[in-house]
């Protein structure tokens, strides 16, 4: 029997936030934020919108998701995330201490791993979620992005 709330479902719900991204002109990063099997947060990048660098997916979620909790440490929380987290998200996520990260596409050349940032100890990172779907939609923004200049 397959579980109605497992890690390929809640990566849809981020998907959904990417689509969002994409439809705005954002680089199409989604992320949900879930407790409980609960979504907390839902968000996606906003940089251009908000015209702020730090506007990524995955700060926009600690943000949200502090705020619903009423408090700073997400712990006993997971972050369902399109693409893996960067150098800035990853420190973020580490100073929030949550529990778990699930990410979808990996970012070889700015993710939290190329670039040697350390995660919290005690967080669980779980890869590859959806991954196909993830790059896939990067991939259509930027060759679209491209044709256009």
């Amino acid at each position: 029997m397959i579980q109605p709330f497992d890690d390929a479902y809640f990566m849809k719900k981020a998907l959904q936030e990417a689509e969002e991204a994409y439809r705005k002109g954002e680089i199409p990063v989604g992320a949900v934020v879930v407790v409980d099997n609960r979504i907390i947060a839902r968000t996606h990048n906003l940089t251009e919108t908000l015209h702020d660098v730090t506007a990524h997916a995955e700060m926009q979620a600690i943000t949200a998701a502090a705020n619903f909790l009423g408090g700073k440490y997400l712990t006993g929380c997971t972050l369902y995330v399109t693409l893996e987290p960067c150098q800035m998200c990853a420190g973020a996520l580490y100073w929030s201490q949550i529990s778990k990260i699930v990410y979808g596409a990996a970012d070889e050349q700015r993710g939290f791993k190329a670039m040697g940032t350390q995660l919290h100890p005690k967080t669980e990172v779980v890869s590859g979620i959806m991954a196909d779907e993830a790059a896939n939609l990067l991939k259509r923004f930027f060759i679209e992005k491209r044709n256009l200049n």
